[in-house]
């Protein structure tokens, strides 16, 4: 079939036309435009022969018209293509590739700013409407479609999701350098537990290639938790640090709040002594309402649970809340002591928001070489040599992503969700 269609395209395409005693081949001539669907609807190249390649999300054939709406993935809206009946092809229908040729119009319609007269339509890659897990005429939930994680992206609902977490993660990068904040690409493997709380993934090549010389990096190596130490190391250097990539957690959970492998956006700033200057980075404008752990926990000197989250955030009227000052011994070896006895608080703060509880944490930095003595080697020499007050944060994309969007399930705001007893792809 498509032998004949590609025959039948070269045959058409170099057929020599007579004008006025000069022969003209239609190779020679202009190819049409190629535009992608977000792109017609801009009108710019409104009365021009333009070309489409995408995906079918409708098909509707008639006496006399085929109906059919084609997307790319560059918008949510599909574009409408209207073709002659004659141009109906077995292959043609819901979730096919095709490539369309034709002049794109002014649409009569007010739904639609324009919509394509084809010409010529290929199909590119056929598609079995009946064995095709996705109905043309039905509304898929996202616990449906998160059985298809390599087809999932060909629905309205999750190829959504993707382009607005594309663009919240251009959003990222564009407010730090904005702010005068320097990328480092932290390492994904390595041989620190940042975090303290052993829910590591260790690393180790198959097989006994290493086996007469130990391990391969003669010390046991990690997937890493945080990239925050080797922010710290920066820090040293650059007032202003960011990174943003992937972590990793061996939680034996399958919640709607974890997952085995996610983004981190993470940030280090030196030369502050404030939990404001490290708040100011995350509010960015807008009003949070700030709670204090000592008067609002459950029990003092116990950690929060998502009830206790949750149940803060609708205290305080359902909007995003700061929580500061925890125990110090909730806390991480690097959180600064307030040295506040009786209470003895850590200057850690969290930022709850609504639906989702934590979605980002953050303290200022032990500095005092005194305090870290006996606490770790190599990260003493950062306070040996020219050390200065510092704090950081680290806030979950997945989970910010699910707090702007509303979306109940973490696994359904990243492309190939890890968790516990399942790596699909």
């Amino acid at each position: 079939m498509f032998p004949a269609v590609t025959r039948a395209f070269l045959l058409s395409s170099m057929t020599p036309v007579c004008r006025s005693g000069v022969t003209v081949r239609r190779y020679c001539m202009k190819n049409p435009t190629k535009l992608r669907v977000s792109e017609a609807f801009l009108d710019a190249q409104v009365g021009e022969k333009v070309r489409i390649q995408g995906w079918v999300r409708s098909f509707r054939p008639q006496k006399q018209n085929l109906f059919l709406h084609v997307n790319d993935g560059s918008s949510l809206k599909s574009l409408q293509v209207i073709a002659p009946a004659a141009m109906n092809d077995p292959l043609l229908g819901f979730g096919c590739a095709v490539e369309v040729r034709g002049i794109l119009k002014k649409s009569p319609h007010s739904k639609q700013p324009v919509e394509l007269e084809a010409e010529q339509i290929w199909v590119i890659g056929e598609c079995n409407p009946v064995d095709f897990p996705f109905k043309i005429k039905e509304r898929h939930s996202l616990e449906y479609i998160r059985q298809f994680l390599h087809l999932r992206c060909r629905t309205n609902a999750f190829s959504s999701l993707l382009r607005i977490r594309s663009e919240a993660t251009a959003a990222v990068h564009s407010y730090f350098k904005n702010n005068g904040f320097l990328l480092v690409h932290t390492p994904t493997i390595t041989s620190n537990d940042c975090e303290g709380a052993g829910e590591l993934f260790q690393v180790e090549p198959p097989g006994t290639t290493f086996a007469n010389e130990g391990s391969f990096f003669s010390v046991p190596v990690y997937l890493t938790v945080s990239g925050q130490l080797h922010l710290e190391v920066m820090s040293g250097a650059f007032p202003r640090v960011y990174t943003f990539g992937p972590t990793f957690r061996a939680e034996n959970s399958q919640s709607r709040r974890h997952l085995a492998e996610f983004f981190m956006v993470e940030a280090e700033i030196s030369f502050t002594e404030s939990i404001e200057d490290l708040t100011k980075v995350w509010k960015n404008g807008e009003n949070y309402v700030h709670a204090d752990l000592g008067s609002s926990s459950p029990q003092w000197g116990c950690d929060l649970m998502t009830e206790h989250e949750k149940f803060l955030v609708k205290h305080c009227g359902n909007i995003p809340v700061f929580v500061t000052d925890y125990p110090h011994d909730l806390k991480p070896f690097y959180a600064r002591d307030n040295q506040d006895h009786p209470k003895h608080t850590a200057a850690a703060v969290d930022l709850l928001v609504p639906g989702v509880g934590e979605l980002s944490g953050g303290s200022l930095r032990e500095e005092r070489l005194d305090l870290l003595r006996s606490r770790l080697g190599e990260y003493l020499d950062l306070r040996r040599f020219g050390s200065v007050p510092h704090g950081g944060f680290g806030l979950g994309f997945e989970r910010y992503l699910q707090c702007i969007l509303g979306v109940d399930n973490i696994k359904d705001v990243i492309p190939f969700p890890r968790f516990s007893h399942s790596c699909l792809l």
